[in-house]
């Protein structure tokens, strides 16, 4: 059975397709694509539901995701975006991904800092959040790894659990850049258990100081939601730089 999906234009399709692509080389279980035109993508349907999911499943999930975080590139390969364009999105709103050579550039400077400026100028967040960006730097980063394949987009929203329990990844936000933003996503909404947490740390060891940077790696989806959404989004913006810059 297949699904259809209409995205806002015929790039935000193509990045999509080539994020699911790339995941599924890396080994994650994702929607096959059956055809991308122009904004349309036909994908497989996933029939979620079931029995519920057990403790095996849970701890499964933590192992599968670490497997697909231990693809990683050589520094000299770049962060950022999987496909030649930097076109890119996380959820409808456009971000900038070319490829560069540090993650503090791909991070920081091409996504948090232009995102920050447009939710001042657009009124979603205090200019207060203009001091706080400019004091965030590499040191703030965490600890140096290589470039790792991300889903991107990794909240609960995005994780279905077919009639077996298992996890299946949908609508990425693919690139290469640190396994820390899909661990803060997964903390941002809840959806995900401790569990879940735990295997992966057993399978591929977090380091240390990851929780601290939870607020630090939310900033960009949070960013994003205050200039869709507005609301309280901006001042959880605020209180995420006040905690770490």
């Amino acid at each position: 059975m297949t699904f259809t999906k209409q995205t806002p234009s015929p790039r935000a399709a193509a990045y999509e397709h080539a994020g699911l692509e790339a995941l599924r080389d890396a080994g994650a279980r994702v929607p096959q694509v059956y055809s991308c035109e122009g904004a349309t993508l036909t994908i497989e349907r996933i029939d979620s539901g079931g029995p519920g999911v057990t403790r095996h499943d849970e701890e499964e999930f933590g192992r599968e995701l670490a497997a697909l975080h231990a693809t990683t590139r050589t520094r000299d390969e770049g962060w950022g975006g999987v496909d030649d364009d930097p076109r890119a999105f996380l959820g409808l709103c456009p971000v900038h991904l070319p490829v560069v050579d540090s993650w503090e550039e791909s991070y920081l400077e091409n996504r948090v800092r232009p995102l920050a400026r447009r939710a001042v100028e657009e009124g979603c967040l205090d200019a207060e959040a203009l001091r706080l960006v400019d004091r965030l730097e590499a040191r703030h980063l965490g600890p140096d790894e290589p470039p790792t394949l991300v889903h991107g987009d990794l909240w609960a929203g995005n994780r279905m659990h077919d009639h077996q329990g298992r996890s299946w990844l949908i609508d990425p936000a693919a690139q290469w850049g640190h396994r820390e933003l899909d661990l803060a996503m997964m903390h941002l909404f809840g959806g995900f258990t401790e569990r879940e947490i735990g295997s992966y740390d057993e399978a591929l060891p977090l380091a240390e100081g990851w929780q601290e940077r939870i607020p630090l790696y939310q900033l960009l989806p949070l960013l994003v939601h205050a200039i869709l959404f507005g609301g309280g989004y901006g001042a959880q913006t605020l209180h995420a730089l006040r905690s770490v810059a």
